[in-house]
């Protein structure tokens, strides 16, 4: 994507992002307060595949269980011990588990719990 004349430059950030989540909220701020336009992937409505999912695992350098939103996860009837692929296929099946929100930049990757974590990655 390139940036249009006179706006803020168009970055190679992502962020997997919830807009009803307010650690989400306040991260986008936090980027576009630095002049960073992120690619947001709202993931409720556009869930990572399982290729996707272990990219980001990767990136993070976490387990499946590391980014599992226990309490939720248990609401959907997920068993928290499942084996890593099996949480993989968990999360794919029920997104709203899965920790948030996720930047991506320059081949790294942090949750923005708290916010200005993913600055260590910009």
């Amino acid at each position: 994507m390139l940036p249009n004349p006179g706006t803020k430059t168009v970055s190679p950030v992502t962020i997997y992002h919830n807009p009803r989540c307010s650690k989400s909220r306040a991260t986008l701020a936090l980027l576009r307060e630095r002049g960073i336009e992120p690619h947001v992937i709202e993931y409720l409505q556009t869930p990572p595949d399982e290729t996707e999912l272990r990219r980001i695992l990767a990136l993070l350098g976490l387990r499946p269980q590391q980014l599992l939103r226990t309490v939720d996860a248990k609401a959907a009837g997920i068993d928290v011990d499942l084996d890593d692929d099996a949480l993989i296929a968990a999360m794919v099946a029920h997104p709203k588990v899965i920790e948030r929100p996720i930047v991506i930049a320059g081949g790294a990757a942090r949750i923005g719990r708290p916010p200005e974590s993913v600055l260590e990655i910009l």
